[in-house]
């Protein structure tokens, strides 16, 4: 991905320099994708550990009990969210800054359409590379 980026952000710059607004567009395309990419895949990487999973403990334990109502809705909700992607993206959860809650959601694709005062803690990968293995 990072290389896919810098390769847009070059032909990005050749086509503003020519004035190719056609061009810009498209590079301007290829750029959230492949800078989506980077940024999803190294949130993702993080959330993985060696040595499996449980529930978790501490301030995000409260806050999945507070506002799912237990770590089992939250499971449920999440994995809804990611089993009704329609196409290729990601499930997340994610801290909404301002309102001060934990929200699921999903992103399409690879752009990065998070909601604005979003920071995403957990995310899955619903492309169909992740579970063709």
């Amino acid at each position: 991905y990072v290389a896919g980026a810098n390769q847009a952000l070059e032909k990005l710059e050749a086509a503003r320099e020519s004035g190719d607004h056609s061009a810009i567009f498209l590079y301007e395309k290829n750029l959230a994708f492949h800078l989506g990419g980077h940024v999803n895949h190294s949130i993702w990487w993080k959330n993985l550990s060696p040595n499996g999973g449980d529930k978790p403990v501490g301030e995000l334990a409260a806050a999945i009990d507070d506002q799912f109502g237990s770590f089992d809705k939250f499971r449920a909700q999440f994995t809804a969210a990611a089993n009704g992607l329609q196409g290729s993206g990601w499930a997340v959860l994610g801290y909404d800054t301002l309102g001060q809650k934990l929200l699921t959601f999903q992103l399409y694709d690879q752009q990065a359409n998070v909601p604005l005062g979003i920071i995403p803690l957990l995310q899955v990968d619903m492309w169909e590379h992740a579970f063709y293995l």
